[in-house]
């Protein structure tokens, strides 16, 4: 874990609980676990409420290293009438080059991995861990809800889409999901096969399920 001070007033995220949102430092002290210097830091998450944590178990990154969020402007709202002037009855005509950008700012925030399971730089063994702790998300209840936030930054994602619409995103992004842990174990098996089992050892039931799915594609 990399060591890094956190002030009052910086914006960060759970490295393990994305979906709590991004969290605004309240409160930032001083301490040391297991003789080592760390931080007892008092954090107010955007879908989480206040949460108090140690640094010395959790680690924590700049809200800024997240995935690309959804804008204002990539969400469709019809013009504000005129002052006097009642509201449209009819759907307001939009620039079809303004509608693709609008629907591909939504096809990448919802589709894309996150840098942890996909960056280069980082460590075979740490993408992988990433793409396999990814499969804790589903298609159903809460979970669904959760995913979408992390994808989206939404701090209520059902305020921009329908449960079904989150639905069959969730099914492409589960597309995405599954072809890059196929990459990745072909990849780590031939040069680290140890650190796999070590990896699917630890993971969870679906992430267990996925890597049997794609170890019949090799």
């Amino acid at each position: 874990m990399t060591r890094r001070d956190w002030s009052k007033g910086d914006s960060v995220l759970h490295s393990l609980r994305p979906e709590w949102g991004a969290g605004e430092v309240l409160v930032a002290e001083s301490t040391v676990h297991e003789g080592r210097p760390c931080q007892k830091l008092t954090i107010r998450f955007s879908r989480a409420g206040t949460k108090t944590i140690s640094t010395g178990f959790v680690e924590l990154r700049p809200a800024s290293d997240g995935p690309r969020l959804l804008e204002p402007a990539d969400v469709i709202a019809p013009p504000t009438p005129a002052a006097g002037q009642p509201p449209q009855t009819a759907p307001p005509e939009i620039d079809p080059l303004v509608l693709r950008d609008q629907q591909r700012a939504v096809e990448d925030a919802l589709t894309t991995l996150p840098d942890r399971a996909t960056d280069p730089f980082s460590s075979l063994k740490s993408r992988l861990a990433a793409t396999l702790e990814l499969y804790r998300y589903s298609a159903t209840g809460a979970s669904l809800l959760d995913w979408a936030a992390v994808q989206t930054g939404l701090k209520d994602p059902l305020s921009r889409f329908n449960r079904h619409e989150l639905e069959q995103w969730f099914g492409r992004f589960q597309m995405e999901l599954d072809g890059h842990l196929r990459k990745l174990l072909r990849e780590a098996r031939r040069q680290e096969p140890a650190m796999v089992d070590e990896l699917l050892a630890q993971a969870s039931p679906p992430a267990k399920s996925a890597a049997r799915r794609a170890d019949q594609f090799r």
